[in-house]
């Protein structure tokens, strides 16, 4: 490696930045005017929180995988509580201390039908008083506080590819079907939209602010208006054994608010089976489709087939945020390539939720690169859009007391 090269390539490595000790305070509410994005790690799934700069508030997916102690993580806080109860308090806790008296979910994004993003079930899972369901995941957050609108990429019918009949399945249908009872909202997201997802108290104070829909059941934004690009062959071309997996068809998202700008895209990946079917990888064109970023969540966890070369280049965030609770979670090859300067220049920031020890020992080659290991990961937007700072709160009680301060980040 040329010298100038390898000299670039550990500057990125080892530069972080500006960060300010812990001190033992809690997290600052949020303000009008601020847009916050919450990473909330159970330790046990996926769930994300978004407070808009009005107070509008969006829920992304809200896990409970019902993996063993030897492979992930001890459930956070603890396991008083099932993970969904866990991020329904948050959510609730982080909705009053902005003012929401009467906190609510104004929409909740369901990005795919796993256990993890959903709700798993068991034999002890509990039933719901008011509804055939059980209590996991987005249903335990609606039993702490009411959801407005639900939006997945199978309402109504759920059959594409072809039905799900697995029982987190199931139990998440018979959720919608209850809320359908109730006359309660439920959507499928409209891929390219970008007035799906839209603030409901002052919308017309912060223009700047857009939710848009990237891509769901592999249909991807055009880049362009709302137009949109089908990335997979029809159903009839292809043999049941190949048709689109769940992963493939999980709803992405870019948030926008001035000039920032933030990438979430569910489980995600660019396996391809070996080139065999280069169609497999929706990644790519749903991050080319996004653009550069200030902040990305890594897609799939970070697991070995996903977050590939082409996705890392389109994207080229500032930071990378990695929802991880499992042994598998945040592959070194995956780690490598948000770190690569050769795919995008200048520094970058890896925060993680909850990395088991073992495998931060797997990636001790690259884990000078890394920002956090564990804890919630707040990313709190300025009003207008311009910088961004990100807070690691510890994920080991309620208080959320912050562990680290990064920033200010400038927006590009």
């Amino acid at each position: 490696m040329p010298r100038a090269e390898k000299t670039g390539w550990l500057a990125a490595i080892l530069f972080v930045a500006s960060v300010r000790a812990a001190d033992g305070s809690a997290l600052p509410p949020w303000t009008p005017g601020t847009l916050d994005i919450h990473q909330i790690a159970t330790g046990r799934g996926n769930a994300a929180l978004i407070i808009g700069p009005d107070g509008t508030s969006v829920m992304i997916d809200a896990g409970a995988s019902n993996g063993g102690p030897d492979v992930t993580t001890p459930p956070r806080p603890d396991g008083t509580r099932r993970p969904g109860e866990w991020a329904g308090r948050y959510a609730r806790r982080h909705l009053r201390a902005a003012g929401r008296a009467e906190p609510r979910i104004d929409y909740f994004v369901s990005s795919h039908l796993h256990p993890d993003h959903v709700g798993d079930i068991g034999p002890d899972t509990p039933q719901a008083e008011d509804g055939d369901f059980v209590l996991t995941g987005i249903t335990d957050v609606a039993a702490v506080l009411p959801i407005g609108a639900v939006i997945d990429r199978g309402y109504p019918d759920y059959s594409y590819p072809k039905p799900f009949p697995a029982g987190f399945a199931q139990n998440y249908r018979a959720y919608i079907a209850w809320r359908r009872k109730k006359g309660l909202a439920c959507e499928r997201i409209r891929v390219g939209a970008g007035d799906q997802i839209r603030l409901r108290h002052a919308p017309e104070a912060y223009p700047g602010f857009v939710v848009r829909a990237i891509a769901a059941d592999g249909v991807v934004w055009s880049g362009s208006g709302d137009a949109t690009d089908t990335a997979v062959p029809p159903l009839e071309e292809l043999e049941p054994a190949d048709y689109p997996d769940e992963n493939m068809c999980s709803i992405a998202l870019k948030v926008s608010y001035g000039r920032f700008d933030y990438f979430t895209g569910g489980d995600l990946a660019c396996s391809t089976r070996f080139g065999q079917q280069p169609w497999r990888d929706v990644e790519t064109p749903a991050a080319r489709a996004t653009g550069p970023v200030e902040v990305a969540v890594a897609n799939h966890h970070g697991y070995f087939d996903a977050v590939g070369e082409e996705a890392v280049r389109a994207l080229r965030p500032r930071a990378w945020v990695v929802p991880v609770w499992h042994l598998t979670h945040l592959n070194i090859g995956v780690l490598e390539r948000m770190l690569s300067p050769q795919l995008y220049p200048g520094p970058r920031d890896v925060f993680a939720t909850d990395l088991m020890p073992a495998t931060v020992l797997m990636n001790q080659r690259f884990r000078a690169g890394m920002s956090s290991f564990s804890g919630h990961v707040v990313v709190r937007v300025a009003p207008g859009g311009e910088e961004f700072r990100i807070y690691v709160t510890d994920n080991t009680d309620e208080n959320d007391t912050v562990t680290a301060e990064f920033g200010p980040y400038r927006c590009r």
